[in-house]
């Protein structure tokens, strides 16, 4: 029984801490955008054109890791 003495204004304090962090979230916007990041991560950012690959017969280095001789 004594333990509720100690608990039970724990457990206030603690749902009143919680409700101040979700109302401070809700205030600076941080389930505005919910679906933006989303589709942010599938978006590609790079602009430049894929690059040709070298055919290996037109004398350029095959870059097998082989020294040159």
């Amino acid at each position: 029984m004594e333990s509720l003495y100690l608990l039970i204004p724990i457990s206030v304090v603690l749902v009143f801490v919680i409700g101040v962090v979700f109302w401070w979230s809700l205030r600076s916007g941080q389930y505005d955008d919910l679906e933006g990041p989303a589709y942010r991560l599938l978006m590609d950012d790079r602009d430049e054109p894929p690059r040709a690959r070298r055919n290996e017969g037109d004398g350029s280095k095959s870059g097998n890791g082989a020294p040159d001789a």
